[in-house]
């Protein structure tokens, strides 16, 4: 049966299964992040980001097309996280606004104009856009959209004609990008957005698909996550047939630092765990085989105020609002010795985040709006986040918002050290853009899978050294990967290195680390900072 227009019921089923589709699709989506770190979350972003729209459609109590549109809008704004779902909920910002502009007439011709004014929306919030991304995808099926008007009057077979043209853009995205042909992988975030078109496509096409709620997690899961920081989902490819007793083994291995789960045996096992160490698990698994489809998530992204002691934090929760401010400071980091270290430097409030859980708009919103300065300057600290701290600025009105492009912690530490008091907050803008630029930095963790990033093959497991421009190291140990790293960064005019050390290296082994790089540099100074950063073995930092 031909479908001629849409009325707000199916729009919002349509767009209720385009989510459910997503989140089906997240850990798949994942997987195809180039760099194979274990944080790879674009599906992770885009789901969280879409999830936020779902939980605002769901409240509308009276559904027309003007609230659908207006709860898809601002739901997916301010839930966006990480750069893919900044994109996503402004694709879905600029289709919102035009068919609010013809409620009554969602046709093929007012479809087409709304996939337009999507991928011009999305084009406009990306400074410097690059091809072979999500908006290469979204402009494929917006210029399929256009071509295809006057052709036919059902919304089906218009939009089957999109979705196909679409993949077939996605699917030559690695001929666009590089990184995307050696890593062997199409876009990541131009897959996501393909998904939610095919779940809203079967929608409208009155098949029966799975709807999403937006309902939270189980009680036990989040009294598990309550328990522990992060939670990761893999599968192990077993050297030998994975039995009961191998899995006890694992088990007890890690039940100090742990929540273990294993689904099934023999030579693929599904595992899930959560922990504040994952890597240290990690490294338990690795001995029974090798591990493919690997995701960690970040559970708790939390605003913190950087106070020290938490019997007064009513007290002094109190006094931050009230204090006024010219100039206050708002920073993203992951671990309590880096969120300590920017609390030294000056930092109003820390948004924990960072790596494996972006901050979502909103969450740089509500750190925005608790304090009480005319000026306030916002460290992302992350490429990833840099984006929705840019969405979180332009929703401000009752103050200035600086957003510094930090995209390492080290920028971030930089930054916050060039601020001189009493300067003008332009003038604090300049010194802290001039600052970050004459910082070096690095990060080292392990690779999850087999792949090949800037010519450098990459077995699974290898210990990856990871530069302001690419991969800089790689080796099978965390100390030769770092002084390869060390060797590479520091020059002549080093001066000084920085070493942060993860939740999983201990104090003793972060010493004798750096006195080797001392000794290997005896032209530079060598201090030492617990991080306590999960994920990332090492942050180096370089000036």
């Amino acid at each position: 049966m031909a479908v001629n227009k849409l009325d707000a019921v199916l729009l919002r089923k349509a767009f209720l299964a385009g989510a459910a589709r997503l989140e089906s699709q997240k850990d798949r989506i994942n997987e195809l992040n180039v760099f194979p770190v274990p944080d790879g979350d674009t599906g992770t972003n885009m789901t969280l980001t879409i999830m936020s729209a779902v939980r605002a459609v769901n409240e509308v109590e009276e559904p027309t097309v003007d609230a659908i549109c207006k709860a898809m809008s601002s739901g997916s704004l301010r839930g966006a996280r990480g750069n893919s779902g900044v994109i996503l909920s402004q694709l879905l910002r600029g289709l919102s606004r035009e068919m609010k502009s013809n409620p009554d007439n969602i046709t093929v011709e007012t479809m087409a104009a709304a996939f337009t004014r999507a991928t011009d929306t999305a084009y406009k919030a990306v400074m410097k856009p690059k091809e072979g991304t999500i908006l290469t995808v979204a402009r494929g099926g917006s210029d399929k959209a256009k071509e295809l008007v006057g052709t036919t009057e059902d919304l089906v077979e218009f939009l089957e004609q999109v979705v196909a043209y679409m993949e077939e853009v996605l699917d030559r995205t690695p001929d666009l990008l590089p990184v995307l042909k050696e890593a062997g992988v199409v876009d990541s975030g131009g897959t996501g957005l393909l998904e939610c078109m095919k779940g809203a496509l079967d929608a409208i096409a009155g098949k029966d698909v799975p709807l999403a709620t937006g309902i939270e997690k189980a009680e036990a899961e989040e009294k598990e996550e309550e328990k522990y920081g992060f939670k990761a989902k893999l599968t192990l490819k077993a050297d030998k047939p994975f039995t009961s007793a191998d899995q006890i083994a694992i088990e007890k291995a890690v039940s100090d630092i742990a929540s273990f789960k294993t689904e099934g045996s023999g030579s693929e096992v599904k595992m899930s765990f959560a922990t504040d160490k994952p890597g240290q698990v990690l490294e338990e698994v690795l001995s029974y085989g090798s591990v493919s489809e690997m995701n960690v998530e970040n559970l708790h992204t939390v605003i913190k105020e950087t106070k020290p002691a938490p019997e007064k934090e009513e007290r002094e929760t109190a006094e931050l609002s009230e204090e006024h401010k010219d100039i206050a400071f708002i920073a993203v980091s992951a671990g309590s010795g880096l969120s300590e270290v920017f609390r030294q430097l000056g930092a109003d409030l820390v948004i924990e985040g960072g790596q494996t859980m972006n901050p979502s708009t909103e969450d740089v919103l509500n750190a925005i709006t608790k304090i009480n300065a005319d000026n306030v300057f916002i460290f992302p600290n992350n490429k990833n986040i840099i984006l929705a701290a840019n969405q979180a600025r332009d929703l401000t009105e009752d103050k200035k918002v600086y957003v510094i492009p930090t995209k390492t912690i080290p920028q971030g530490i930089t930054a916050l050290i060039a601020y001189e008091y009493g300067s003008a907050a332009d003038d604090v803008e300049a010194a802290m853009l001039d600052a970050i630029k004459e910082v070096k930095s690095g990060e080292v963790t392990y690779a999850v899978r087999d792949t090949s990033v800037d010519g450098r093959p990459i077995k699974q497991g290898d210990i990856m050294g990871i530069g302001d421009d690419g991969i800089i190291s790689v080796t099978r140990s965390v100390e030769d990967t770092v002084s390869e790293m060390a060797d590479t960064l520091i020059d002549e005019s080093s001066s000084l290195v920085t070493l942060y050390y993860g939740a999983d290296i201990k104090a003793e082994d972060a010493e004798s680390l750096k006195e080797k790089i001392t000794a290997e540099h005896s032209g530079v100074d060598v201090e030492l900072q617990e991080g306590g950063q999960p994920v990332y073995y090492y942050i180096i930092s370089v000036e």
